[in-house]
């Protein structure tokens, strides 16, 4: 599977999202004592976030894979609803939104406290659906739908899926020559009856065939076919993927059951799966509207699964993320196939080396993790990588969990250095840099001093050998926000201006 060149071909596909969609809010704060009042934890708020939720969430992560998306949908005539439209278009999204007045926008708010979840509070009413919008509905939905390259339906059970909508947007996508994949809800299937593709986890499809599953069984893939083949039969699906949780996916193809294909997890932990069905929905779609077989669709599917329930709260996938999770999945197969004597480390330099932008991404990823890991850096032009330096990487991360190394740019180490350095170019410094295991990731910068990037990053421990305070704006700025400005004991005898001279003499 040629991963990359199939994410790319997810730029400029375009995607129509129809569904309920939410606005999720997260509470953060922490929880150190009880209540005098009743025996229930004293939640102390600190800061709140708000994301898109339900077929919102969707739509965040086609636009992160970079996807066209179009999305259409009801929200309540209120404040929320307002929010919710702004951070639509902050996305980049277009959106057609139908407004209802007396209908709250509905509200997901998760209480979290040390990254655990202590309690989520529902705001919503049961969505009255006016059927004198279906014919004003039906005319956005034909056009919106004649510019898609494909359709999803997101179903939260919160009203426009219904059995007057769904089959108008299904009986339209199959005029006009289009694929529609649903995210179902319920135990009836009969509104998403002549879907290109259902897309349920193992409780959703226990509960419409009327059974049981156990992964574990020997016989559960025999039975999940069966499963299936009463639902092709019942309702004229075309094909169908079961979501297996830790157990990955399987899709069954209408036409052929026996081709069912089982693909494992591609998470190594989960701390949240809350949005995980968003996102292998919201990559199916990118994938087969791109024109990308469905076994491939689906294997692109499960690996951004596994990516996003390794982040805790609602998350998305970038393009870049999907890239590297499966660049690295290669990597590890072909060293255990061709270097079975060897134990890998699986270390591929170059995917160490990111942008600033990149950094930023990881670092919050780092930040929304269940456990805390200390996030360090320190900076430097590493022109001739000698024991001095080394002795600094192994001294930085020996106090952090994850080492950042900023390395100046060509440009950058002339203006310090003149104009005979630096002797490597930056692309080799870097690269050097990021073979060492002890460095997690370089980011090459071309200002005079990485202040900003530390500003943008805000690591845990600013690292640096030899430097005070008085003259360490970088250490100066650490201490400023909380962080901790480390000074590094400085091995005698080495530096680059030293052993360049040596090397003249």
């Amino acid at each position: 599977m040629d991963f990359e060149k199939y994410i790319d071909s997810f730029h400029g596909t375009k995607v129509l999202v129809i569904g309920d969609i939410m606005l999720d809010r997260f509470e953060y704060g922490k929880v150190e004592r009880i209540s005098p009042e009743a025996p229930v934890p004293v939640f102390r708020f600190k800061r709140e976030k708000q994301m898109l939720g339900g077929a919102g969430n969707v739509v965040a992560n086609l636009v992160a894979l970079g996807c066209h998306t179009v999305f259409t949908g009801i929200i309540g005539d209120d404040i929320n609803g307002e929010i919710l439209s702004s951070m639509l278009r902050k996305t980049g999204a277009h959106s057609h939104l139908l407004k209802l007045k007396n209908y709250p926008t509905i509200i997901k708010t998760r209480y979290i406290a040390n990254n655990n979840h202590l309690l989520r509070a529902d705001q919503e009413e049961p969505m009255p659906f006016d059927e004198a919008l279906l014919p004003r509905f039906r005319s956005i939905l034909e056009k919106a739908i004649s510019m898609a390259d494909i359709v999803l339906v997101s179903d939260y059970n919160k009203g426009l899926v219904n059995p007057s909508v769904c089959p108008m947007v299904i009986e339209i996508c199959r005029g006009a020559g289009k694929k529609v994949i649903v995210d179902p809800k319920g135990s009836d299937y009969t509104k998403y009856s002549g879907a290109t593709l259902v897309k349920p986890n193992l409780k959703e499809f226990s509960e419409a065939t009327g059974r049981k599953y156990d992964p574990e069984s020997p016989d559960f893939r025999k039975d999940i076919i069966s499963g299936a083949v009463k639902l092709f039969d019942k309702y004229g699906i075309e094909n169908i993927i079961v979501t297996l949780s830790e157990h990955g996916m399987m899709f069954i193809p209408a036409d052929n059951p026996d081709n069912a294909i089982q693909i494992p997890t591609a998470a190594r932990e989960v701390f949240d799966v809350s949005g995980a069905g968003d996102t292998s929905l919201a990559t199916l779609g990118a994938a087969l509207g791109a024109g990308i077989p469905e076994a491939d669709a689906v294997r692109l599917a499960n690996a951004a699964s596994g990516i996003v329930v390794a982040k805790l709260g609602t998350a998305t996938v970038t393009a870049e993320e999907l890239k590297k999770s499966l660049a690295e999945e290669s990597h590890r197969a072909k060293t255990s196939v061709m270097e079975p004597a060897f134990p890998a480390k699986n270390i591929m330099p170059e995917r160490k080396i990111v942008t600033l932008k990149e950094a930023e991404k990881i670092v919050s990823r780092i930040r929304g993790e269940k456990q805390r890991r200390i996030i360090g850096f320190t900076n430097g032009c590493f022109d001739c990588c000698h024991l001095g330096h080394l002795s600094s990487f192994i001294k930085a991360r020996e106090a952090c969990d994850v080492l950042f190394v900023a390395v100046n740019s060509d440009n950058s180490v002339r203006r310090h250095k003149g104009p005979s350095r630096p002797l490597q170019d930056e692309k080799t410094r870097s690269l050097l840099l990021a073979s060492l295991e002890y460095i997690d990731y370089v980011i090459i910068f071309d200002e005079d001093t990485p202040l900003g990037i530390v500003e943008a990053l805000r690591p845990d421990i600013v690292a640096k050998e030899g430097y005070t305070l008085d003259k360490w704006p970088e250490g100066r700025l650490a201490e400023s926000y909380g962080g901790r400005a480390l000074t590094l004991p400085r091995v005698e005898g080495y530096s680059t201006t030293g052993m360049l001279e040596r090397i003249n003499r």
